[in-house]
């Protein structure tokens, strides 16, 4: 298999997040505005600007085209719905990133306990660092391939820290659980990523 580049831990992103990031504030605070008015253009303007980075975070997470379509029209209805509630403290995108978040985890409860039992105890070894790298050249799509292979809940820990921008505080509060717990699913996820990435290697 051909590796096309040596890939850092904390650079991993994706195209259509940075994409969402980068739409003008002003431009979609207006919008926000004129769906508050009942613009029913304005509504449509937002979902095309939107969806498909809210699909990708929901993917991540979910790991299936059908559950994550399911999370994110939810998670539009209810952004929509709520739409008076957002006060602009964050920008329009974090805060419906975070109900697509939200419906997918509720997705993925409403199958399995999802996160597997830890120690509440925190092992100093566990000290979670974006900055850490991986052996070998690996190239993006083959390390974004690897991270949808891992259980659920390493899955879910990992795209949320190393993908989604949240820190362990976040996570924590997001999935109900002790941040040590958090943590320590991120080492394990990030070591079990290191072993699918040897193993794509050795094909």
């Amino acid at each position: 298999m051909q590796h096309s580049q040596s890939c850092r831990v904390y650079k991993i992103q994706m195209e259509t997040n940075l994409q969402a990031i980068h739409i003008n504030k002003s431009s979609i605070d207006a919008t926000v505005d004129r769906c508050k008015a009942g613009d029913q253009e304005a509504y449509r303007r937002l979902y095309e600007q939107f969806i498909k980075a809210m699909y990708n975070t929901s993917f991540r997470i979910l790991n299936s085209h059908p559950n994550a379509e399911d999370a994110v029209q939810e998670a539009f209805i209810d952004a929509f719905r709520q739409l008076n509630r957002f006060d602009g403290r964050s920008t329009f995108g974090h805060w419906l990133k975070r109900i697509v978040i939200n419906k997918s985890i509720d997705i993925l409860r409403r199958k399995d306990h999802f996160l597997q039992d830890v120690d509440e105890i925190q092992d100093p070894e566990y000290a979670a660092d974006r900055t850490s790298e991986y052996d070998g050249p690996f190239d993006l799509d083959t390390i974004l391939a690897c991270i949808c292979e891992l259980p659920s809940g390493y899955r879910t820990v990992l795209s949320l820290y190393l993908l989604e921008g949240y820190d362990h505080q976040e996570i924590a509060q997001i999935l109900d659980v002790a941040e040590s717990t958090t943590r320590t699913q991120y080492m394990r996820a990030k070591k079990k990523l290191q072993e699918n990435l040897n193993a794509r290697i050795n094909e």
